[in-house]
Formats: C-alpha cells, sequence, structure tokens
C-alpha cells in the first residue's frame, strides 16, 4: 500500500521523460500515442501537456474527453494509470504557463502559433501497480 499517493505517483512522473495518452474515437476504441512528459501537474490531479490543434488526438477530445494518461519505471517495473477528463486549452494564459525555449521547432510562431495548444487532464481516480500488485485510488 503505498504511504503518501501524492509523493509515490508525483515523482514516478516526474522521472519519465515519456507518457501514453489515451483518447477515444469515434467507434469507442482506446487510442494510445506516447507523449512528451506533462509540462507542469498540480499534485496529481492536473497535468498540462503540449500539442497540435490539428493532431489526432485533439479531434478525439473534443468529441469525447474521457481520457488516461500511464507513466512507467521499467527500471522497477512499476507504473501508474490515472482516468479522467482531458479539455483543451487554446487561451494565452495557459499558452504562456507551459511555453518553452526551443518550442519553436514544433510552433514556429512561437506561443500565439494557431497550432499550439495546451492539454489540460484531470484526474478521478488511478491504479498503482508496484512489488507484483495492484491498488485502486480515487483522487
Amino acid at each position: 500500500m503505498m504511504r503518501n499517493p501524492e509523493s509515490t505517483i508525483g515523482n514516478l512522473i516526474d522521472k519519465q521523460k515519456t507518457v501514453y495518452v489515451s483518447s477515444v474515437d469515434s467507434d469507442g476504441f482506446p487510442n494510445t500515442k506516447a507523449m512528451f512528459s506533462p509540462r507542469k501537474r498540480e499534485g496529481i490531479k492536473t497535468f498540462y501537456f503540449t500539442t497540435n490543434m490539428s493532431s489526432l488526438r485533439v479531434e478525439q477530445f473534443e468529441k469525447n474527453p474521457n481520457a488516461c494518461i500511464y507513466a512507467c519505471d521499467k527500471r522497477f517495473f512499476r507504473g501508474v494509470m490515472l482516468k479522467g477528463k482531458m479539455e483543451i486549452m487554446t487561451d494565452m494564459e495557459h499558452r504562456k504557463m507551459i511555453w518553452q525555449d526551443g518550442d519553436t521547432m514544433y510552433y514556429p510562431q512561437g506561443v500565439t502559433d494557431p497550432d499550439y495548444c495546451v492539454l489540460k487532464f484531470t484526474a478521478k481516480s488511478g491504479r498503482y501497480y508496484s512489488n507484483f500488485k495492484s491498488e485502486d485510488f480515487e483522487i
């Protein structure tokens, strides 16, 4: 049993370069994509990612906000799945909040690039796996 879920899960996610983000397609099937780790997180409830407005993931989240993120530490064979809702944020406050030097490689027009947006994931529950055991938890 986790002693401190926020610390345990937060540290696991913070140490990963990649997390897996899942959306639901129009046929009701999950679609999973590897993405850069969240640029910012608020505890283990809210996570912020960058992506392209023109991406398939954005199109799917606009139709169905149900989402899942998964992070795993392959070295210690542990992972966490968080289920919740994904919002597409296009306002300047969110854009500026997670913008980083070098992002012009993906968004040439800078923070105002019309193809740049922020995905805001809000977790409702999760499942943590470690030491050959899993445990569910609410957030």
